[in-house]
């Protein structure tokens, strides 16, 4: 995959890093760890072929563009026709009704600041457009958290990759730890509010 990530940025510059973060949205087991910092240190070794900040808002059209296809399906098909056609095709994508379920969950319990949050995580980055299309959000305030937080996300990224030069992989490997430790408070905060609104049931 490395190589062939390599090749795409290399053969293809902006359009290729636009592409490559655009299909990370659709495919999540296409790390954006490892496109974006590969990216950064593109740039920083080769100055006369891309420079930071064009490589910076490539990575963020293509993040934007990728989370729109995400959006429509659940704003349009809903969450009832959308959880049957990830049970039945979403093997393909490595997503299911369940990972629609809790991304809604997650959406329901924080609101519109769930697609800024959820587009810094990964794992929930992709999949936090979904409850936002079925939970009907306006889209102008959703293109503004998606590139807020997209915006933050491949920016780390990038600079990363900028910064470490020839050890970009070391990005992808500190941050897959930190990504789930980040992850678990989420889990931890969700199941919080959870228990929280019980007992104010039961108080009722």
């Amino acid at each position: 995959m490395l190589e062939w990530i390599t090749n795409t940025i290399n053969s293809l510059g902006y359009v290729g890093i636009a592409l490559l973060m655009f299909v990370e949205n659709l495919f999540p087991p296409i790390p954006s760890e490892l496109i974006m910092p590969l990216a950064g240190f593109t740039a920083r070794a080769t100055p006369d072929r891309l420079n930071i900040f064009g490589v910076f808002c490539a990575g963020l059209v293509g993040s934007v563009a990728g989370a729109l296809v995400w959006y429509y399906p659940g704003k349009f098909l809903g969450e009832k026709r959308l959880k049957i056609w990830a049970d039945k095709y979403g093997k393909w994508l490595t997503i299911s009704s369940k990972d629609i379920t809790k991304a809604k969950h997650w959406f329901d319990s924080q609101g519109s600041k769930a697609v800024l949050i959820g587009r810094l995580v990964p794992g929930v980055r992709t999949l936090i457009s979904v409850p936002a299309g079925i939970s009907n959000m306006y889209l102008l305030p959703f293109l503004f958290y998606t590139t807020l937080g997209s915006a933050a996300w491949v920016g780390l990224l990038t600079y990363s990759g900028y910064v470490l030069g020839s050890q970009y992989e070391l990005v992808d490997k500190y941050l897959a730890p930190v990504s789930k430790i980040v992850l678990g408070c989420l889990v931890l905060a969700f199941v919080a509010w959870i228990l929280k609104r019980r007992r104010k049931s039961t108080r009722r």
